[in-house]
């Protein structure tokens, strides 16, 4: 059988999705962008490419046992899925935009009722009824940004990255509505599924490849001598590893440290050299 995993066929989460799967040591066999199946360089393993929006919904059919999609996706959909890995890219916020002409800061101080442009719907429809705002949804599958300006809207619902573009179509945030990233889901038969072992593999090396981010793995040899000292001032994960050198009264020395954490104070030549 062959296990697959859904990823964005498109849009600002799939680039970041092929180096993640890469890092974690899976990549397509092929580019051709009409492909919507995929093999890869695991046996039995393929990339099933498809709307990021559809991710959940075909996860939790088990037509894909993985998918990789936003966060944001799979509350919408309100798909029976398990986040199984919160991802550290795609990071974002879905904010309630309005003009910038509008000289209010809350959405506290709407008056009357809006017509709010956004494709998150349920989401949008839960928070207006939970803030208490008087709206219209106006349901888009494109750009929501440029509904005020068109005239279709008064309002949006729509995820921000930097903000850019709410900017330059007149926009300011005046709410957080939910904070999102980028996901690893299954179903929730995954943990009984006949691929199993495969996915538990390929979770753990993805957990790998997340703890790894920022880390730096040190080499030394370090005479006996010096051994006691080095391993008092040496940062480590956990404890750093020690091994007896052959035929010298020295040891080989392996830690992880942080790399924005590693300060050059103690990065310093010992009696038998130090190497990263």
């Amino acid at each position: 059988m062959s296990l697959r995993i859904a990823i964005p066929n498109k849009g600002r989460l799939q680039q970041p999705v092929l180096q993640f799967l890469a890092n974690v040591g899976i990549r397509p066999l092929m580019s051709d962008e009409r492909a919507l199946i995929v093999p890869t360089n695991w046996e039995g393993v393929q990339l099933v490419m498809v709307r990021t929006e559809d991710i959940p919904s075909i996860v939790e059919t088990g037509a894909a046992e993985l998918g990789i999609t936003g966060h944001d996706y799979v509350v919408e959909s309100g798909a029976d899925v398990e986040e199984l890995l919160r991802l550290d890219f795609g990071s974002a916020k879905m904010v309630l935009a309005v003009p910038v002409s509008w000289n209010i800061s809350s959405p506290e101080e709407i008056r009357g009722e809006v017509r709010i442009a956004t494709k998150y719907v349920n989401i949008a429809r839960r928070y207006v009824e939970e803030r208490g705002i008087r709206a219209r949804l106006v349901k888009v599958s494109g750009a929501a940004e440029v509904m005020p300006s068109l005239g279709a809207a008064d309002a949006i619902i729509d995820v921000m990255s930097t903000g850019t573009t709410l900017r330059l179509h007149g926009l300011k945030p005046i709410d957080v509505v939910m904070e999102t990233s980028a996901v690893v889901i299954g179903n929730r038969d995954w943990a009984s599924s006949e691929e199993y072992e495969r996915i538990n593999i390929i979770l753990t090396l993805m957990r790998g490849v997340l703890s790894a981010r920022g880390k730096k793995m040190l080499f030394m040899n370090v005479p006996n001598e010096s051994l006691e000292r080095v391993l008092s001032v040496l940062p480590a994960m956990l404890s750093p590893a020690i091994s007896k050198l052959a035929n010298t009264n020295a040891w080989e020395v392996i830690t992880v440290v942080d790399e924005t954490g590693c300060p050059r104070s103690w990065v310093r030549p010992w009696p038998m050299g130090l190497g990263t």
